[in-house]
């Protein structure tokens, strides 16, 4: 015979199993075993506010198109980008996730740190 544990439903169950072609007597069903409440995550500490490049903000937003962390930043305020140019890269599900500029422009501001977390629609960065 062989004793297993089987969780259903976040209730253990304390199982014994018997192999075929053995004679033995059968075993009552146990009580179910008490199962330890999971821990409760704390809150997330609020995001701190992102960095403002100075000066105004340019009228083309850069927005991230998953949800994730900033992985890298390779553009700088003040670069002129082509269209499809890569502006932040985020990671993603272990995918580095480029974020290209959707058109011509000079880099007006970034928005975001390297290890900050973003959700989809989230504004990156700025063009003029």
């Amino acid at each position: 015979m062989k004793n297993y544990t089987i969780t259903v439903n976040g209730t253990a169950y304390s199982v014994t199993v018997e192999e075929a072609g053995a004679s033995a007597a059968p075993v009552a069903p146990a009580a179910p075993a008490p199962v330890p409440a999971a821990p409760v995550a704390a809150p997330a500490a609020p995001a701190a506010p992102a960095p403002q490049a100075s000066g105004a903000q340019g009228g083309i937003e850069v927005t991230a198109s998953v949800p994730g962390k900033v992985f890298n930043i390779p553009a700088k305020v003040g670069d002129s980008l082509k269209p499809g140019d890569t502006v932040i890269v985020l990671e993603s599900m272990k995918m580095e996730i480029p974020v290209v500029a959707p058109e011509a422009g000079t880099v007006a501001s970034i928005n975001v740190t390297v290890g900050s977390q973003v959700e989809t629609g989230d504004l990156l960065a700025t063009l003029n």
